[in-house]
């Protein structure tokens, strides 16, 4: 049924919690040292955040099978269609080629919890996947 590997998938959503987890930066330039304020600014989000620059690259790395697996993944973690419309999610999916799916993804609140419900519902689990990125 799956185009997309699942462990793409975790690693995507993986990617998206730790992006999700982004407060907007208290100064643009602190000049603090990491080893002193316990690194903080990692939570912070900077225009050239790293972590947004591998889940954008992860998306778009996607062919355009997975990429229509992830956002059918996504829209049934959210109930938005249920596991037996799965080629109707995709052919939704399909229909919205045209846009950009990372920008998409990126712009979905809670998208790492719909895709890991997606992928639960599908059979599939990520907490290997999510314990090794910790």
């Amino acid at each position: 049924m799956l185009t997309i590997s699942p462990e793409k998938v975790c690693y995507i959503l993986v990617k998206a919690r730790e992006f999700d987890a982004k407060v907007p930066p208290a100064e643009e330039s602190s000049g603090s040292n990491p080893s002193d304020d316990l690194q903080v600014d990692v939570l912070e989000d900077f225009a050239d955040d790293p972590t947004q620059q591998e889940l954008v690259s992860a998306i778009v790395d996607l062919n355009d099978d997975e990429k229509l697996d992830l956002l059918a993944l996504l829209w049934i973690g959210r109930g938005d269609f249920s596991v037996d419309e799965w080629e109707r999610a995709r052919q939704q999916a399909a229909d919205m080629r045209h846009k950009h799916v990372a920008r998409y993804v990126l712009g979905t609140p809670l998208a790492s919890d719909y895709l890991a419900e997606g992928l639960n519902l599908l059979g599939y689990d990520c907490a290997d996947t999510e314990e090794r990125h910790l």
